[in-house]
């Protein structure tokens, strides 16, 4: 598919590409472990559990080009295609969720493009999380280029969720039984259950310190 739609020619143009949305990556990257650490070294506690990031391929990127009905090209890839360069921050809390938002969205040199309370309003199979669409500038030696990261905010039972959820939806290639979509959203709400849970006893043991 990815090569009936780009030429061989194109290839070092779409490699030095995805090399931008990579030092976006590392940009965002940077910035959430000053966070953490600093958070760790003052307040002795890190809010961040652990980072995952991701560059789309270039044939993930062609698909969603001929999904959305765009033509596939370097610019189009940048201009529609949101979440070529993805980072999955999880927390403990939710609380630490609204407090990592509240600390990168006010940074300066990031511009906030969207944000997507799915906690607050779950999606109806019942996936919550939050994600933030962000544009971060990479400067090069010649210029500078700003570049769209998205970051999804999930606690770990968040994350457990929307990880077996993806197992099971790509094991019956999307068309699941709706039986087992109706437990897949008990589930959620159990561990949203757990997550308010957690968080009632986290801030009860704050108390005693």
């Amino acid at each position: 598919m990815f090569n009936d739609y780009i030429n061989k020619d194109d290839l070092n143009d779409w490699r030095h590409l995805l090399l931008l949305y990579k030092f976006a990556l590392d940009e965002m990257s940077t910035k959430l472990t000053i966070l953490n650490e600093e958070f760790q070294q003052i307040h002795s506690y890190n809010p961040i559990e652990h980072i995952k990031s991701r560059i789309k391929t270039p044939r993930s990127i062609t698909l969603k080009l001929i999904r959305k009905g765009h033509e596939v090209s370097l610019e189009n890839a940048k201009n529609y295609i949101y979440d070529i360069a993805g980072i999955r921050v999880i927390t403990s809390f939710t609380s630490d969720i609204y407090n990592l938002k509240d600390l990168i969205c006010k940074q300066n040199d990031i511009k906030v493009i969207q944000i997507k309370d799915y906690i607050e309003n779950p999606k109806p199979n019942g996936y919550r999380s939050l994600h933030l669409l962000l544009e971060i500038p990479v400067f090069l030696s010649d210029r500078v280029e700003n570049l769209k990261v998205e970051i999804q905010l999930r606690t770990i039972a968040m994350d457990f969720w929307a990880s077996l959820e993806h197992k099971i939806h790509y094991k019956f290639d999307k068309v699941v039984p709706s039986y087992i979509t109706e437990q897949l959203k008990e589930c959620a709400e159990l561990a949203n259950f757990l997550d308010e849970k957690m968080l009632s006893i986290n801030e009860e043991v704050k108390k005693y310190k």
